[in-house]
């Protein structure tokens, strides 16, 4: 959580966009490679696999025998372009094309690290990010230093920064935000209000109105085209798109809407409505809770507590990512009681409302709530099954 008197600074660097994110006074900012994976030189691949990850003999010899020599072509129908050799990039849509360009990028995390910026690497995605104190602008310095290093080392590695899609945005309260941005366009770094991270569209307020908005726009889109071809399909088919089209938006990260106002939420569940009102052939006047419980539908709010629960589940048995692992502490009572082996969380102290949205507090808090046959249950998918029955009777007692 930001705290109002520091700010965070974010920075998004795309080789497909990349996220260089600055915490403190916020700020981040965003930069666009072109093409990434198809610019990776095999020679400089070979050479960090064979230095950086240690490979030799045999193995190497597999990956130089999987990059070189391939050819490409285009063929359609009866007809087929000439074959031309491939000198560059790692193979699409294969196991191994995100791994082998992660660890052709393995330079530029230490270039980052050694400029002692906090950062984190998604696939193509790299996000850097720095705090600040109000009044020290020591940081922005440092950014800027780490930027030409990184810009020279894309230079020499054949990968393209587009600095016409760099962006920053800051994140923190508002005045000290405008006196970041100053001191951004200082160094010709030209702040935004909202960039798009990994799908989802953060704003410098961290409200997600922007975020919101998008969704609502995207979906009614789609419900609009769905109930044009309704009459033309059966209600199992049309509830597959919906899910393709609807559910698939409604429910991508929502854990982060954890603390939004009701009404913030309420515009997500409108478009849950309107999704059981086309696929039911409801009409408005209708009440619409008889409609959700009878497509056995959770609403948005226990679609979202769903989602951080089952986060929960894997983090503490050991299929969940460390970080997550690291918030949740297991509740150890100062003397035995029966509730010593319920699988109970400690819940973090909070003083302020920002403060229960956090995950650290939020997850533990719902969690205690779930029955103990729910939270010991031995396999995910007996978990999944018993946690939708309980919400499920909960959400339409």
């Amino acid at each position: 959580m930001v705290s109002l008197f520091t700010a965070m600074l974010m920075i998004l660097i795309s080789t497909y966009p990349c996220l260089l994110m600055t915490q403190g006074q916020s700020m981040p900012f965003i930069r666009d490679l072109s093409a990434a994976f198809d610019t990776v030189d095999h020679s400089i691949l070979l050479d960090r696999l064979e230095n950086w990850v240690g490979l030799s003999g045999t193995v190497l010899n597999w990956f130089a025998s999987y990059l070189k020599d391939r050819d490409y072509f285009v063929s359609l129908g009866n007809y087929t372009s000439e074959r031309t050799k491939m000198t560059c990039g790692v193979p699409q849509g294969s196991i191994l094309g995100p791994l082998l360009f992660n660890i052709y990028m393995l330079p530029l995390t230490q270039i980052i690290a050694n400029n002692k910026i906090s950062y984190h690497n998604y696939a193509d995605d790299t996000q850097i990010y720095i705090t600040m104190s109000p009044g020290d602008y020591n940081p922005i310095q440092t950014l800027s230093q780490c930027i030409e290093q990184i810009n020279d080392w894309m230079c020499q590695n054949f990968l393209q920064l587009n600095k016409d899609k760099t962006e920053v945005i800051v994140f923190g309260a508002e005045d000290e935000r405008l006196k970041v941005c100053a001191q951004l366009q200082s160094i010709m770094l030209k702040s935004t209000n909202q960039a798009r991270n990994l799908g989802v569209v953060m704003d410098s307020d961290l409200n997600l109105n922007s975020h919101i908005k998008t969704i609502t726009k995207s979906a009614y889109y789609h419900l609009k085209n769905i109930s044009r071809v309704k009459g033309l399909m059966t209600q199992q088919d049309l509830e597959k798109l919906v899910h393709a089209f609807i559910f698939s938006r409604l429910d991508y990260c929502n854990s982060v809407f954890t603390g939004l106002p009701k009404k913030s939420i309420r515009q997500l569940q409108l478009i849950q409505n309107a999704a059981a009102r086309v696929l039911t052939k409801t009409k408005k006047v209708d009440h619409i809770t008889p409609v959700l419980r009878s497509l056995h539908w959770l609403p948005v709010c226990q679609r979202i507590d769903f989602k951080i629960l089952l986060l929960v589940y894997k983090a503490l048995n050991g299929s969940g990512p460390k970080y997550i692992s690291d918030m949740l502490i297991r509740y150890e009572p100062s003397r035995p009681l029966r509730s010593s082996g319920a699988g109970l969380l400690s819940v973090p102290r909070v003083r302020t409302k920002r403060g229960e949205a956090a995950f650290s507090f939020y997850a533990p808090h719902i969690w205690n709530k779930l029955p103990e046959n729910c939270r010991s249950a031995e396999t995910l998918s007996s978990f999944k099954s018993q946690l939708k029955t309980h919400m499920f009777a909960v959400a339409y007692h």
